[in-house]
């Protein structure tokens, strides 16, 4: 367990953490939440032995082995997959003794060592390291290439690929989203919640934290406070708290007014779709949760278009692509004021690129486009980050845009964005990444636009950002179209889903859970990994010898599938049966002094669950092989 005692920490005279006292179980998947700049990736850094407490004491267990993701970006003529396998520390030390001892032609070490290597499944490192790519999105082609092919996104995701090959007790990860999409942030999802060790993950996505965190750390006014259960029900709890306060309870009054009100206004609408009821359940979720944002220092809301036209944009038979390579094709897209669509789709597939076409940055390969007289676009993307000019300030950047307005609405405005004091005049040449995304977003909507193009706006936001701005698009009038990663922001704000896939845009019948669904239930999102069919035996085969191998096969094969079930059957049992013991551990008051023969109880139970599961677990693996071996094979 990690174990943290009257601890107090700073940055420069920053006091990030008072006196703190907390206990951290083994095994649990804990979410660090907080405001940004209230110290989460400083207890990383003290963690990891980069940065020293002022006063108190940090205890773990001395030979844990702790996974992180690296925070330069990788670069050289090193294969990715080769730096991925770096990962696994000891299979590369073994891999190098194996090198050596073939070189001294040693051969009883040599035996020792193929031996080890097997205990610690050496031998299918490749492929596990393989397997993570694929997940985090990177085509077979790819991961072989060297690190200096890939751009910085992408190396960021081989670092992040590098930390989950670690054979880590404990797993340190700091917003591991930022880099990825919708389709790997899922695959991310559901390999973290068969993670064995503790995990420490900072995000500021709230389905993300939702998904298998079993306790969220909050750090606010330099304490930290332990909350059972995922990110939803801590925010309950915190609203609960705030609540109690008057002034606080009246803001929250009027922030469930506003939702009511949208409700009100589309509320006919939102019955027609699937994708639409979702929108209204995540609406419910919100005014549950409103009392926990009372403190939100954001506080913004959309300008009414000067213009808006019924029909803003169409196109037909349009191919997009660049050098005359077609990305896309037949592309028809018909937006009207009110549209509320969410694009999805694997990376690479072409959203981005409709995006840029969208709002004109990109002209069509061939096709027909038209757009409304009085079409006024805000259009938000990464790259335009980097587009602000260093040396201006946030406020002279905002005066370009206004030259008549008096000074004190423009920093009125910009207060409403978390700009405040001698913020509003600092050039933002040293302003973080949340803090350009922030102002970029100020500056869009400023400009009071009728059609919203949204690519990965989150990104660099806080939660509390996050949240400011799924209410304020709660009543944007104009339509508007979002790539993100985000499902919360998605599930809040959008009504349709737009697949773009395999060089086709079309809507995509269902909602986000039914998508999820879909990537987990494919068979093989890289089919061309492996591809080991083999027909020449079943071609030469009369249909009657065909027929009689079929039913040998399935004769064979039902009493594996019984194993398979039976064994998946007693794993899921134990499984609920850690999870019940993982709350009752992340309980606080279970580790004062007078339960101390119930905690330990407690965590020799789940010590012998843990390895009971890891057993039946290598049994079930061999029952898959077994079966699928048979089902495979050529009879």
């Amino acid at each position: 367990m990690l174990v943290f005692s009257d601890l107090s920490l700073r940055r420069g005279k920053k006091v990030l953490l008072a006196d703190a006292n907390f206990t951290i179980p083994q095994g649990q998947k804990v979410g660090i939440t907080g405001a940004n700049g209230v110290g989460k990736s400083s207890l990383f850094s003290l963690i990891l032995g980069e940065l020293e407490a002022d006063h108190g004491n940090f205890n773990m267990p001395q030979d844990w082995v702790i996974g992180h993701v690296a925070q330069h970006t990788p670069g050289g003529d090193i294969p990715a997959l080769d730096y991925v396998l770096q990962g696994d520390r000891e299979y590369v030390e073994l891999k190098e003794k194996i090198s050596h001892a073939t070189e001294q032609n040693d051969g009883m070490v040599l035996a020792e060592l193929h031996s080890h290597m097997e205990v610690i499944d050496g031998y299918t490192a490749e492929s596990r390291a393989a397997t993570l790519m694929h997940g985090l999105g990177f085509k077979s082609a790819e991961i072989r290439q060297t690190l200096e092919e890939f751009s910085g996104g992408w190396r960021m995701r081989v670092n992040l690929a590098q930390a989950l090959m670690c054979r880590s007790d404990l797993l340190l990860l700091d917003e591991p989203t930022n880099h990825l999409d919708l389709d790997a942030v899922i695959w991310l999802q559901n390999w973290l919640s068969r993670y064995d060790g503790t995990l420490l993950l900072i995000s500021h996505d709230r389905e993300f934290l939702d998904s298998f965190i079993t306790l969220i750390a909050n750090i606010e006014h330099q304490h930290i406070t332990l909350y059972s259960g995922h990110y939803s029900s801590f925010e309950k709890a915190r609203a609960e708290q705030l609540a109690q306060q008057q002034a606080a309870h009246i803001k929250q009054q009027k922030e469930i007014e506003h939702i009511e009100h949208f409700v009100r206004r589309f509320g006919a609408k939102a019955s027609k779709a699937k994708q639409a009821q979702s929108r209204v359940k995540a609406l419910e979720r919100m005014q549950l949760i409103a009392a926990a944002h009372v403190d939100s220092p954001f506080n913004f809301s959309f300008r009414e278009p000067e213009k808006l036209p019924e029909r803003l944009f169409d196109s037909r038979e349009v191919s997009l692509g660049y050098n005359n390579t077609a990305v896309l094709n037949n592309v028809g897209m018909h937006l009207h004021a009110g549209d509320r669509i969410g694009l999805i789709g694997p990376n690479g597939a072409g959203k981005s690129t409709l995006i840029k076409f969208l709002a004109g940055e990109l002209q069509s390969l061939s096709g027909e486009s038209w757009q409304a007289q009085y079409l006024k676009i805000g259009y938000f993307a990464q790259h335009q980050l980097e587009q602000l000019n260093a040396e201006q300030s946030a406020l002279q950047h905002l005066r370009q845009l206004d030259r008549k307005s008096r000074e004190s609405a423009l920093r009125g405005y910009l207060g409403g964005f978390g700009f405040t004091g001698d913020r509003v005049d600092e050039p933002v040449a040293p302003f973080s990444g949340g803090e350009k995304a922030r102002l970029v977003l100020a500056l869009l909507i400023f400009q009071k636009p009728n059609l919203l193009l949204l690519d990965e706006p989150t990104n660099h936001l806080d939660l509390e950002m996050r949240h400011a701005l799924s209410m304020a698009l709660q009543e944007f009038v104009g339509a508007m179209v979002i790539v993100s990663h985000d499902r919360h922001l998605l599930k809040s704000v959008t009504d349709q889903l737009v697949l773009v896939d395999n060089g086709e845009v079309d809507a995509f019948d269902g909602d986000l859970d039914d998508y999820a669904k879909r990537l987990q239930g494919s068979l093989d999102r890289f089919p061309d990994i492996q591809q080991a069919t083999d027909t020449f035996a079943e071609n030469t085969l009369t249909k009657k010898e065909i027929r009689r191998a079929e039913a040998e096969k399935r004769k064979k094969l039902q009493p594996l599938k019984k194993r398979v079930d039976r064994l998946e059957r007693k794993i899921d049992e134990l499984n609920e049966q850690r999870d019940s013991l993982d709350a009752r551990l992340a309980d606080p008051d279970l580790y004062n002094e007078d339960n101390t023969e119930t905690m330990t109880a407690l965590m020799q139970d789940k010590a012998y669950l843990v390895k009971d599961i890891a057993e039946l677990e290598e049994q079930w693996m061999q029952a898959v092989d077994d079966y699928e071996n048979i089902k495979d094979a050529n009879l």
